[in-house]
């Protein structure tokens, strides 16, 4: 059996734990720059809160109902984060994070499996204050089904037999199913199938033919047989980005260059993270499409590296470089990024005949990451990065670090 926790409305539930006076107020968490909604409380989906909305097209709303309104805090979402996962792992003998707000865990063996999982969610509740939802099924997809459901039911919500698992899908939307994204939707929709139960009656030859390798797990998976296993890895990634907004529109080449110089940095970063170096580096800039008054511009640029690289002072250089190539003066920029294609692992890196591995920078680079990872993030960078960082993100709504730095941790009476 799998079981699948899921913190309720996780980031509007993080910042509602240090403040409980926000409790029944309706919450909106906004991106990074404050650009749209991207968390909110039961109560600010009542009042008609979107995801995805444009904080500015929400701003009467907002004002009307009083809704309160956060910047998005990563820091401390992460921290909430591990906190639940570590409490899960208590009661299950095996967990594996899928997202910052959800985690599977292995439950066979236990008995009497739902009093257990009420209890786990007391404890959760209890000790880390973030509610969540437990659901249990015998394969991954059910189990996700079973979550959702789990909102509906006093938090908990077990498909252990044939007559609980038909039960659930005669009424469960096809569209809310994991595994089925908008493409799939449109050809399940166009049959008529409007609930899950509809679906899984289908041929498996249907599946085969129209969602290909995922739809015969998908089959399987929704009859109870389990196609992923607790310890699946995630899927290797093909690309990585790290894309902002800025705060302000940027004419200045080389503040240009100091943002588009921390981008790379970052993305050095997670390249070293996940053990893989990139063979292409795309750098792309834009104005703001609808600003019609100002120039438009969205230049961007493919550079092949030599030789595949992670490091963070080869990536620099040749983004920076490129950005500066890509700068047309009177323009005003808006956005910017860098991505990182054509991944492969780090230990698989071939050398080329004319230029000689930069050994020192792997050191180097092990180095920055240890002391960033004490220090935090930013306690060592290239100087092209700069230090006034007029380009920065809007962060006008955010809460403290109150479980990550001293200063900001809430006193008790």
């Amino acid at each position: 059996m799998f079981a699948l926790c899921d913190c309720n409305n996780f980031y509007a539930s993080a910042e509602r734990l240090f403040k409980p006076a926000l409790i029944d107020l309706p919450i909106v968490v906004l991106s990074n720059n404050d650009g749209c909604v991207i968390a909110r409380s039961e109560e600010a989906k009542l009042l008609g809160i979107r995801m995805g909305d444009p904080a500015f097209l929400v701003r009467d709303l907002i004002t009307k109902y009083d809704i309160q309104v956060f910047s998005s805090n990563y820091v401390l979402y992460g921290d909430l984060s591990e906190r639940v996962m570590h409490n899960l792992g208590r009661w299950f003998p095996m967990v594996v994070p899928y997202s910052i707000d959800e985690c599977f865990a292995w439950a066979a063996g236990i008995t009497n499996i739902e009093e257990h999982a009420v209890q786990a969610r007391s404890a959760i509740i209890r000790n880390t204050g973030i509610p969540v939802s437990i659901g249990i099924g015998p394969t991954k997809t059910l189990a996700k089904v079973a979550n959702k459901l789990a909102k509906k039911n006093k938090g908990v919500f077990v498909m252990d037999s044939d007559e609980s698992i038909s039960g659930a899908l005669a009424t469960f939307p096809v569209e809310d199913l994991w595994g089925v994204g908008r493409q799939y939707y449109k050809k399940i929709a166009q049959l008529g199938i409007e609930t899950v139960a509809q679906l899984r009656d289908m041929p498996e030859l249907w599946f085969k033919n129209h969602m290909t390798v995922q739809g015969q797990r998908l089959y399987n998976e929704l009859w109870g047989r389990p196609m992923l296993s607790i310890g699946d890895p995630p899927p290797k990634a093909k690309g990585l980005s790290v894309t902002r907004s800025f705060s302000c529109y940027i004419e200045d080449p080389d503040v240009l260059c100091e943002a588009v110089s921390a981008y790379a940095s970052r993305l050095a970063e997670k390249l070293r993270h996940e053990a893989l170096c990139c063979q292409f580096l795309e750098v792309f800039m834009f104005t703001n499409v609808h600003r019609e008054d100002h120039p438009q511009h969205y230049p961007r640029h493919v550079h092949r590296m030599g030789v595949a690289s992670n490091s963070t002072l080869e990536i620099v250089a040749v983004a920076t470089k490129v950005a500066r190539m890509l700068f047309h003066k009177g323009i005003k920029y808006r956005k910017a990024g860098v991505i990182a294609t054509v991944l492969i692992p780090q230990a698989e890196v071939q050398c080329n005949l004319f230029q000689e591995p930069k050994t020192k920078h792997a050191g180097l680079s092990a180095v920055i990451d240890q002391i960033n990872a004490v220090y935090g993030r930013g306690a060592i960078r290239v100087a092209s990065e700069g230090f006034e960082k007029k380009w920065r993100l809007k962060h006008e709504y955010l809460s403290g670090g109150y479980t990550t730095r001293w200063q900001d941790i809430v006193a008790v009476k």
